[in-house]
């Protein structure tokens, strides 16, 4: 299909979230911006949530796992159920209580303020990284596919991806984007089972031919026993189910939304139903990574992987329709991860490290100046990261900057668990070096566990490569650290504030 008709397509989407936004902005303040004036439907913030939780790393990235891993991604999928219900019955109920618009303002009330922008500020630093390496990702398959035949550079891709994002969050904030998702969720969703169908009739498969074919070439296999593997079924399960405490629960961008929904048991119901959800929709992805690959064995197609989904989708394999919904599905997956983050980055600018919500003497009209200031800034910020993952240009990055949300979230879940969970009193002051250190330490360990991978990407010489090889088997013996390494970085935390606390005194 040429890419101008695949643009128009493109063109006319964004419209339509502009028309959307324009109609849910009206009469809109700080408080919609913020917290959507708390009025938000929990059918509408869970069906949106969807798209958030999945991204456009998921569309691209879960159906390219099928062929080297088979359905083992679904062990972390069962721990992600498990987090959600942590979340509803655990940190929500905290979060009403204490009638919160950043999440975080439970660690100034906790700790002090030192606590409370260390946790704002980590929470920055991990939705910058995360959302532009998935807009990277998004905006780079468009552009190889669509915007370089046509002539127009990245650079002014990604400004004007950005500049739409820009355009239908810079008023209402959450109580536009509770609409906006819904809809983009809708597409995202379409387009995984419309394209599902269309290699099933293919291939003249039923349901159940499909899955036995499935089975034949071992895709439908999830469960892991080898322990030493970073794959072990337990550690996938417990590092899923950590993974979505702290980056949902811990997660400004996401509890955003949640809290923004009138009731705490609207919003429980939300975040069960985005659980119950999740399984289902994990299923139908790993289901068409599969038939990607079975559809890709057949008419000897090479592409695996990230590649393989869009590769087949706007290769010419299938009918141009299928290149249309896949364009729309992915950047569909892509908007709702993307204006989420930026929305919920300029809240908790605004209220943690600003102290917007303390601020009495400042007039709501100059709050809202300085609210779209930071906005502005935000996007300009995610603008230039997208450009230094275009010029880094390596397929890997984005693996390297998803790892790093453990790194980043680990001070997170160590701060909320030690709050919660004792009643210690902390040195304040110290809580931001334990933050800093413990991801280093971090690193250390993961420098080490896997030697192979870091001496090739370090360009270490022999001497040194294989030293640090040696050292790596003697310490693990061939044991992986995987996603748990979240769970170990916050245990670290824990730790660390545990020897700059002291006793409650009765």
């Amino acid at each position: 299909m040429p890419p101008y008709i695949l643009f128009s397509f493109v063109f006319g989407y964004f419209l339509l979230l502009l028309a959307v936004a324009w109609y849910t902005s009206k009469n809109s303040d700080n408080d919609s911006f913020f917290i959507g004036n708390r009025n938000s439907n929990w059918m509408l913030v869970a069906f949106g949530m969807v798209g958030t939780s999945l991204s456009g790393v998921t569309f691209v990235s879960v159906p390219g796992t099928v062929g080297a891993g088979a359905f083992g991604y679904y062990q972390v999928v069962i721990g992600y159920f498990i987090g959600y219900f942590a979340i509803a019955f655990i940190l929500l109920p905290l979060y009403y209580r204490m009638n919160l618009t950043s999440i975080y303002r439970f660690l100034e009330d906790r700790f002090g303020p030192v606590s409370y922008k260390t946790g704002a500020l980590f929470f920055i630093i991990s939705r910058t990284l995360g959302a532009t390496a998935r807009m990277f990702l998004v905006i780079n398959i468009l552009q190889i596919f669509i915007l370089d035949a046509m002539g127009i550079p990245f650079i002014a891709t990604a400004f004007v991806m950005l500049l739409l994002i820009l355009l239908y969050t810079f008023e209402g904030g959450v109580k536009t984007i509770v609409y906006t998702d819904t809809l983009q969720t809708s597409f995202m969703l379409g387009g995984l089972v419309i394209c599902i169908i269309a290699l099933m009739n293919q291939m003249n498969m039923g349901i159940g031919d499909t899955f036995s074919a499935l089975s034949a070439k071992g895709y439908t296999h999830i469960f892991n026993t080898d322990f030493k593997a970073s794959g072990f079924f337990l550690k996938q399960i417990l590092g899923g189910a950590f993974i979505t405490i702290a980056m949902t629960g811990l997660d400004q961008e996401m509890m955003q939304k949640n809290i923004s929904v009138k009731t705490l048991g609207g919003s429980q119901k939300n975040v069960i139903t985005l659980a119950s959800v999740l399984l289902i929709v994990n299923v139908l992805f790993l289901m068409l990574g599969g038939l990607l690959y079975l559809f890709a064995a057949q008419n000897n197609i090479v592409f695996k992987g990230d590649d393989i989904f869009p590769s087949i989708a706007l290769g010419g394999y299938l009918s141009s329709a299928i290149g249309i919904i896949f364009i729309i599905g992915l950047i569909s997956a892509l908007f709702p991860s993307a204006d989420g983050a930026l929305t919920a980055m300029t809240s908790s600018f605004c209220i943690d490290i600003l102290g917007m919500q303390k601020d009495a003497l400042t007039s709501d009209k100059q709050k809202r100046k300085t609210r779209l200031a930071v906005h502005l800034c935000f996007a300009i910020l995610f603008f230039f990261c997208v450009l230094i993952f275009k010029w880094i240009d390596d397929k890997s990055i984005i693996d390297v900057i998803l790892k790093l949300a453990g790194y980043t979230y680990g001070p997170l879940l160590g701060l909320f668990a030690f709050g919660i969970f004792t009643r210690r009193i902390l040195k304040d002051k110290w809580a931001l070096y334990v933050c800093i250190l413990s991801p280093f330490i971090i690193l250390a360990i993961d420098l080490i566990n896997n030697a192979e991978w870091f001496a090739k990407k370090l360009a270490l010489n022999e001497v040194a490569a294989a030293s640090l090889i040696q050292l790596s088997d003697t310490i693990f013996s061939g044991f992986k650290i995987g996603i748990e390494i979240l769970i170990l970085n916050g245990l670290i935390t824990f730790a660390g504030l545990w020897l700059i606390s002291k006793k409650q005194s009765n």
